[in-house]
């Protein structure tokens, strides 16, 4: 039987693809911090181990004995003020993880990658050959994540880690306690706290478990060295909106902005953010990300891994009631002191 390390198990995609590999009966070991919430893999009959991406001695027990290990840890902070903190999580945390890995005997070694790594081809869909080609207009997110790809693809090339990149899109569904900055957006859609819907962008999206199915199908498939398109279609933020609303009865946002418009609110909420000390997450590297990504062929996930996923609006209806059912429950709470 396979052994398998999930590291960052309590996060959305890893705590769906322990559930995944839990799921088939596999041997599965989750590493969560201690201060990790682990609602996402409670009462799964899998091994918990604590330990930190920054505590190579926790990384090096975890990883004994294992063939597969998923690599599920991003910080997804875009607009962070001071990146240090992203970049020392998606760069300087991953590179201790792949020392680790490389003098490990291990089968594969799945990573977690994004889709702000594939370039914008000069016509038709976007595929995994095309890499990154507008990374300064993503800021110093995609700057981290273009990194942090590289680096694995280094390791895999020169170490012999034998690595595969899952270049994954905004994912939907239930189970997002964070909840993730494009799952906060449904959230509030959801609950009547979203005014406006951006007019004239979109993003490629795919249902978390359709998401976690390629990962694993990539710890069983997929091919040394390569890298894999994992996005089901092309979504506007009006059509999400659209779907999850009309799902749980609650009339959707109308009013639509504008990028010039909505630019102008990012740097007027930068700047307010800088005044008070804070982050915001309205900033102009934020809304460049919005417009900047191309449609998406996927169709290498589905001949090479056999990848079948599901329609990614059926999990945008199964986010909006996790999101409206964890309100209820939320109020539904006696009140303590």
């Amino acid at each position: 039987m396979t052994k398998s390390l999930v590291i960052g198990a309590s996060g959305f995609l890893g705590a769906h693809v322990v559930a995944e590999l839990a799921a088939r009966g596999d041997d599965v070991r989750a590493l969560v911090r201690e201060t990790s919430d682990t609602r996402g893999i409670d009462g799964l009959d899998v091994e918990r181990v604590h330990g930190d991406i920054f505590d190579l001695d926790s990384i090096r027990a975890a990883m004994a004995g294992c063939d597969v290990v998923y690599y599920c840890v991003v910080d997804a902070r875009p607009w962070l003020r001071d990146p240090t903190p992203m970049w020392r999580t998606n760069v300087e945390g991953l590179r201790g993880v792949l020392d680790v890995a490389a003098e490990a005997d291990l089968r594969k070694f799945v990573f977690t990658s994004s889709v702000v790594t594939i370039g914008i081809p000069k016509a038709g869909l976007a595929t995994e050959e095309i890499r990154n080609n507008w990374v300064r207009k993503g800021g110093e997110y995609a700057k981290t994540r273009v990194a942090a790809e590289d680096m694995v693809m280094d390791y895999c090339h020169t170490r012999g880690l034998p690595a595969v990149a899952m270049c994954v899109a905004n994912t939907y569904g239930s189970g997002d306690y964070l909840p993730t900055p494009h799952g906060g957006m449904v959230k509030a859609a959801v609950r009547g706290k979203m005014p406006f819907y951006l007019e004239g962008v979109g993003a490629e999206v795919v249902g978390i478990t359709d998401a976690a199915a390629a990962m694993v199908l990539a710890g069983e498939r997929g091919r040394v060295g390569e890298r894999y398109i994992i996005a089901e279609r092309f979504m506007s933020p009006k059509e999400i909106f659209d779907v999850a609303c009309a799902s749980v009865g609650v009339e959707p946002p109308s009013n639509a902005v504008s990028r010039a418009k909505l630019t102008r609110m990012a740097v007027l909420a930068s700047a307010t953010a800088r005044l008070r000390g804070k982050d915001s997450p309205l900033t102009p590297t934020s809304v460049r990300l919005m417009h900047v990504m191309p449609p998406m062929d996927h169709s290498k996930a589905v001949a090479e891994l056999g990848w079948d996923p599901a329609p990614t609006p059926d999990s945008i209806v199964e986010a909006a009631q996790f999101f409206l059912t964890s309100r209820r429950r939320s109020q539904d709470r006696p009140a303590t002191d």
